[in-house]
């Protein structure tokens, strides 16, 4: 169980593999580091693990890749904040968020 997700988000991401086919699949959390630039948007998560996630990275590039939950639990920024939940970060599709 993650303890950056809420279990009732985790529910709602599509697993792994499953908007494959897709052009312009959803992205539907957004993490992120309150005190750097990087942010993770998940599109896909691992129903067996609930921690390999498959999305949209916004840091040095921008990047479409596999990242693990546990993994950012361990990142801190500039300032030793956590990785967070954008709350208000509402499910967006992929080419709005590239357009940003």
């Amino acid at each position: 169980m993650s303890k950056l997700i809420p279990q009732a988000l985790l529910n709602d991401i599509p697993d792994l593999y499953a908007t494959e086919g897709e052009i312009n699949p959803l992205c539907c959390v957004k993490l992120f580091t309150p005190d750097s630039n990087w942010s993770w948007y998940i599109m896909e998560l691992s129903k067996n693990d609930s921690n390999t996630c498959y999305g949209y990275v916004v840091g040095l590039e921008n990047e479409l890749g596999y990242f693990s939950l546990s993994e950012l639990e361990e990142i801190r920024g500039s300032l030793n904040l956590p990785v967070e939940v954008d709350s208000s970060f509402n499910p967006t599709p992929l080419s709005d968020i590239k357009a940003l």
